[in-house]
């Protein structure tokens, strides 16, 4: 039976269900992630969304207090999951360098080497710009693609690579990546605000309530309010970034390594533009068919790699090939005196036949 895709891949993903899920080689820091998303909502909802259940007696709309945390946790989770267990964006490799790129320089060998152009130039909304040649994947990468060292692939649109998400952050799946880290900003929030409601509801309950007696009396409160508190520095901060650079259409590699070049930004659209690019357009098919069984394909080598092969043989290889060319040689002789006497022989009868 013919392997599958994902099965010769070779990148460093790992893949689940038969293919249907992948994930990037730093997998395994998914349930410290999820953990840090989990363990405080499951304390809230003990420690302090339990107690507050009483406190908007009509219609019992207390209830909603935990039950809005434990679905907008689900829904963090599921943007969690179609950020990490989806393909990136990954540019298929090819299985051999593009010929059409070949050029060929002697250098004063005999044998001529194989040189590739290392970049070369496209047109980008009317600009020029520059690609370079991916020696591992064997392509030229299209505008605005990188490859991760990480996972070991060229990916479209290449943002970043998370270690929190264990995945690559690219063209498909960005726009989820970006409503995870927002939507677990405005997670911190509401938990930091309901914790901070409670120790506000305990100072009311009790008449010489002050705020240290209250945090005494709830210190859940207190640990998830600074714990909210610093993650609100971490995925806030990181929001706010990234809606900077929704609204000037870059990504974090480019600002990064850009940054101090001052180039035109040949992609930016305007404000309103790049956000619907990012938020309101069809999210491109996988280039990968990860469950497909693998085309073998056979490729003849170009000439200067087979002249390359035959000047890297082995003394045995060599010997073989000698003996070969001196069985053809002999043949070769064989037949040019054949040719030597049968002209001979015809040169005989028209001299005769003149006389």
């Amino acid at each position: 039976m013919a392997k599958r895709v994902y099965e010769v891949w070779k990148g460093r993903n790992k893949f689940f269900l038969g293919g249907r899920l992948i994930f990037g080689p730093d997998a395994k820091s998914l349930p410290a992630t999820i953990s840090l998303i989990v363990v405080p909502v499951i304390i809230f909802c003990i420690f302090v969304g339990r107690h507050l259940r009483h406190e908007f007696a009509s219609y019992n709309a207390g209830y909603a207090i935990i039950v809005a945390a434990i679905v907008y946790t689900i829904y963090v989770l599921g943007l969690l999951f179609l950020t990490s267990a989806r393909d990136p964006g990954i540019v298929p490799r090819n299985s051999h360098p593009p010929e059409d790129e070949f050029t060929y320089e002697t250098g004063g060998r005999q044998t001529p080497s194989l040189q590739f152009p290392r970049t070369k130039e496209v047109m980008v909304n009317g600009i020029s710009v520059r690609v370079k040649y991916c020696d591992t994947c064997m392509l030229y990468r299209p505008p605005r693609c990188s490859h991760c060292s990480v996972c070991n692939n060229c990916v479209e649109r290449f943002d970043h690579h998370c270690p929190w998400v264990g995945q690559c952050i690219g063209l498909r799946n960005y726009r989820y990546f970006f409503l995870f880290v927002s939507s677990s900003t405005l997670l911190c929030i509401y938990v930091f605000s309901m914790s901070a409601y409670y120790i506000k509801v305990l100072m009311k309950d009790d008449e010489d309530g002050t705020v240290w007696k209250a945090m005494k009396d709830s210190p859940a409160s207190v640990v998830l309010m600074a714990y909210c508190f610093i993650s609100l520095w971490f995925v806030g901060g990181l929001t706010g970034f990234h809606l900077y650079l929704i609204s000037t259409n870059q990504t974090t590699y480019e600002n990064f390594r850009y940054r101090s070049d001052n180039r035109y930004n040949v992609y930016n659209r305007g404000c309103i533009n790049n956000f619907l690019e990012v938020f309101c357009t069809q999210i491109k098919p996988s280039r990968n068919k990860f469950r497909d069984p693998v085309q073998e394909v056979q490729q003849p080598p170009p000439v200067a790699a087979r002249e390359s092969a035959t000047n890297d043989a082995g003394p045995e290889d060599r010997r073989v090939k000698v003996e070969d060319d001196l069985d053809i040689g002999g043949d070769l002789l064989k037949i040019s005196q054949r040719h030597n006497i049968i002209e001979g022989i015809e040169s005989d009868i028209r001299s005769r036949g003149d006389d």
